[in-house]
């Protein structure tokens, strides 16, 4: 293995707007390289260090819908169960067609949640959850907030397109009711506490503060970053409000340890196991139905499409290097993991910057060749 090109290539994206970043490559639960660059302060004074704590984003998602599929394989929940079995508020969903609402044709089912054809969107901001917010003085509850998220018309049947959306938040209130726990305690005792996790969670404690990674927003139209405030999560509707979107925090360590359990077939490095083989496979099996296909093909993930929760390789003539069945998503601070159940390899890779569309586009695609580049030289003496 020679990752000499890769380590070069992230030292150059300081020069590309990236502050500063953090990555590590496992394979069957031994790190195989770590990288770091550039500094985790807003002056710029202090290097990173390998400790930061990022705002994961949107790799919560890989830890939902990892949760949701310990429920499939428990048969506790079937990935064809309505959602209104579960929280009643999803029996009265419109669909908005034109200037009108309608019934949807169909109700949503949990596997629409899952792999984002639910016909929900992710309007953050909407007048449902601006009116439970005020009613609660900022304290409603992820059940709470959830079901005004049903208020909303999807934006078409459920099963029929694509469309990223608040779906996984809705996972996280159909997980409290079904094993009777927030969502928080049950990631704690069935994900963290088997993999030995204790950097990982909704919210930072004081002693963290001093860890968190600058974060900042990149400014199109001047090609410079904003700083955002410490521990910036626009997600984190309230105090009492969970995301299974967007919502955690974590370190590079933490999440690595995770990735490469799922890499090995879900079989953690103490012995431990949180999936079976098989629940990976299906979990990373593309859902996509062939117009929502189309759709996902909008986002340049050359060579994907989406699974129940993540994006997942179906096609290896385009994209790069790679193998069929590798999967795992991003954030919206830039985050990144790369799940390679084949090879029992994987990647994350973190930095802090929001709204810098070049990192989806250009950055992870790179990490991705090069990783792969370098571990092949192995095959090669």
């Amino acid at each position: 293995m020679d990752f000499t090109e890769l380590g070069k290539y992230l030292d150059s994206l300081y020069t590309q707007n990236v502050p500063g970043l953090d990555m590590v490559i496992l394979k069957d639960h031994q790190e195989i390289y770590r990288h770091m660059a550039g500094f985790r302060d807003e002056a710029r004074q202090c290097p990173i260090q390998g400790d930061e704590i990022y705002a994961l984003y949107s790799c919560t998602k890989v830890y939902t819908s990892c949760a949701l599929m310990q429920l499939v394989e428990r048969e506790q929940i079937s990935l064809d169960d309505p959602v209104s079995r579960y929280l009643p508020a999803y029996a009265h969903l419109m669909v908005k067609e034109g200037d009108s609402l309608r019934p949807p044709k169909r109700p949503v089912l949990i596997r629409h949640l899952l792999s984002m054809q639910s016909g929900m969107d992710y309007e953050a901001d909407a007048e449902p959850i601006q009116k439970v917010l005020q009613a609660t003085n900022g304290h409603a509850t992820t059940r709470q907030l959830v079901d005004a998220m049903a208020e909303k018309p999807l934006c078409f049947d459920p099963g029929t397109d694509f469309l990223y959306s608040l779906s996984h938040d809705v996972l996280a209130a159909v997980i409290e009711v079904v094993t009777g726990m927030s969502f928080s305690e049950y990631l704690r005792k069935n994900i963290f506490e088997p993999l030995d996790l204790h950097e990982t969670g909704f919210s930072l404690r004081d002693d963290e503060r001093d860890r968190i990674c600058a974060q900042y927003e990149f400014q199109e139209d001047t090609r410079t970053l904003k700083v955002l405030p410490e521990g910036w999560n626009n997600y984190r509707y309230s105090d009492q409000y969970e995301s299974g979107g967007a919502g955690l925090f974590s370190t590079v360590e933490d999440y690595g340890i995770f990735a490469d359990a799922l890499a090995c077939g879900g079989l953690v490095r103490t012995g431990a196991r949180i999936l079976k083989p098989d629940t990976i496979w299906l979990w990373s099996g593309n859902q996509l139905v062939p117009r929502a296909k189309s759709t996902f093909d909008t986002w340049n993930r050359r060579g994907y499409s989406y699974g129940l929760g993540v994006r997942t390789r179906v096609d290896l003539g385009t994209g790069g290097p790679g193998t069929v069945g590798e999967f795992g998503w991003d954030g919206a601070a830039g985050s990144y993991v790369m799940i390679d159940p084949h090879l029992h390899l994987s990647v994350f890779y973190a930095m802090h910057v929001k709204n810098f569309g070049y990192c989806y586009d250009v950055i992870h695609p790179r990490i991705k060749e090069l990783v792969y580049e370098g571990y092949k030289e192995s095959d090669r003496g």
